[in-house]
């Protein structure tokens, strides 16, 4: 039984350990990007690209929300344009920031639920030999809790922002 109660002492020690490590070590500043060669001209990769509607798509994000529902501001392919979703245990924004027609997408996302934050998100379209490399970013800050997760989160995000290229890949392909 004492050998049982140091492993779980020992266990939770490095657990506190650990937390405060990145709390102190870890950046508040967190980037994440993923990119794909999509054997297609970019021209046809911004169709499904190249505004908020195509984009939803294509985005694995939506597909985990249950209950997701989305409400558009615009057509969703100029500036300003936006949208909100919402869903079980998520609700938000993303509105278009900029826009470089076959070349890129940037947004701002508004998280309202489950944790209240703001992120900018990129998707840029490069000439790769005859195909088109595209790039899906990611930036925003994180607040203290969010840095002692930040391991997690970069898992959450390759397997999501690959899952998304992915499809993403499919579509512009056909």
């Amino acid at each position: 039984m004492k050998t049982l109660l140091k492993i779980i002492g020992i266990i939770i020690l490095l657990v506190v350990v650990y937390a405060i490590i990145a709390m102190l070590a870890f950046s508040k500043d967190y980037h994440y990007e993923k990119s794909v060669v999509i054997n297609a001209p970019k021209e046809k990769v911004w169709q499904h690209t190249g505004s908020l509607k195509a984009y939803n798509t294509w985005d694995p994000f939506s597909k985990e929300i249950k209950n997701f529902s989305v409400t558009y501001s615009g057509d969703g392919e100029k500036m300003g344009d936006s949208y909100h979703w919402k869903g079980d245990d998520s609700e938000g924004e993303q509105t278009i920031t900029e826009i470089v027609p076959n070349e890129k997408l940037g947004t701002q996302l508004h998280f309202i639920k489950p944790f209240d934050g703001n992120a900018k998100s990129n998707i840029i379209l490069t000439p790769d030999g005859n195909g088109t490399k595209v790039t899906w970013t990611i930036d925003n800050e994180l607040n203290t809790m969010m840095k002692i997760m930040k391991p997690m989160m970069d898992h959450n995000m390759d397997k999501m922002f690959g899952q998304g290229l992915g499809d993403l890949k499919k579509l512009a392909e056909k």
